[in-house]
């Protein structure tokens, strides 16, 4: 008997696989684009993603890595992102247990404020250090996380999925 899709036993994610991902998205967050603020943060997505399911591999020393990095590429004040980053890993790590018994849309929507806060936070620094404000737009980045969350769940699970086993004398 197959279980469900949310019951599913999942093997355990390879720390090359986590470290892979992550350096994934700091190379997309580093893509000259230019001044784009409705782009989503795939660092902060991932991060998020990894500390919800691995908390015990990804937390907060390598929220805070990540970004000093993101800082010192993007000229910023050095800090703001990794704070941000910092305080996200630390919101997802207090619901992680609560996200579990959710659907991935409805982790999405469990999420979406920590995202907004994340963003607003790195506004607020870069405002109070006399940057200048990014524009309305800024509003699209949390949401299009938001809206991307099952999508990442789907991509970065799959290589823990376990195939059905039709085994009758293992009872997992």
């Amino acid at each position: 008997m197959m279980k469900a899709p949310s019951e599913q036993l999942l093997l355990p994610a390879s720390p090359a696989f986590i470290t892979a991902s992550l350096a994934l998205a700091l190379a997309l967050a580093m893509l000259p684009l230019g001044p784009v603020v409705w782009m989503p943060d795939w660092v902060m997505l991932l991060l998020a993603f990894w500390s919800m399911h691995q908390p015990r591999r990804v937390g907060l020393g390598v929220a805070f890595v990540m970004g000093l990095a993101i800082d010192v590429h993007q000229g910023a004040l050095l800090g703001q992102h990794a704070l941000a980053y910092c305080l996200l890993v630390f919101g997802v790590g207090l619901a992680h247990r609560r996200l579990w018994w959710f659907s991935a849309w409805q982790q999405a929507l469990q999420l979406l404020p920590l995202f907004i806060g994340a963003h607003a936070l790195q506004v607020l620094i870069r405002l109070a250090g006399g940057g200048l404000w990014p524009g309305w737009w800024l509003l699209a980045a949390p949401v299009l996380q938001a809206l991307l969350w099952p999508l990442v769940g789907w991509v970065l699970l799959a290589p823990q999925r376990r195939p059905p086993d039709q085994d009758d004398n293992r009872p997992l």
